[in-house]
């Protein structure tokens, strides 16, 4: 009887999960949350990989994370920074970028873990991880 309820159980959850994706709105009071993903997590040496950041949640105009500089820290003894040039901020009509992304090799075999760093100057304002891992030989 108990693997019956389970498997109408998970049958129900399963259900569930196949249908169509529902978009929530969202809300302005909640903090921001930066999410970095790696495309593919395995690679081999030499090889690009593509880096996505996403910035999720709070406010478009979130003056704090408006125009920051983008810094990534590869893991690889290597950082890449840019500082765009932005029009100054203005409450209700300047909007923050939510979407960061970049190609990145790896010359040498490992496991890394990859940073995406906002920052204004020095300080930085939120950042995210993810962790690859490069095969084969030295590229270089």
């Amino acid at each position: 009887m108990a693997y019956r309820v389970l498997t109408f159980m998970f049958a129900l959850a399963l259900a569930g999960s196949i249908g169509a994706v529902t978009p929530v709105a969202q809300d302005e009071d909640d903090d921001a949350d930066l999410r970095l993903r790696a495309t593919p997590r395995v690679a081999f040496a030499g090889n690009d990989i593509l880096f996505v950041g996403e910035l999720r949640g709070g406010p478009d105009d979130n003056e704090e994370l408006y125009c920051p500089t983008i810094e990534w820290d590869w893991g690889d003894d290597t950082i890449s920074e840019n500082t765009p040039d932005c029009d100054p901020f203005e409450a209700g009509v300047s909007e923050i970028r939510r979407r960061f992304s970049v190609r990145h090799t790896f010359d040498y075999p490992g496991r890394y873990e990859v940073r995406l760093h906002l920052k204004r100057q020095d300080d930085v304002l939120i950042s995210a991880r993810t962790r690859i891992e490069v095969r084969g030989q030295r590229f270089r």
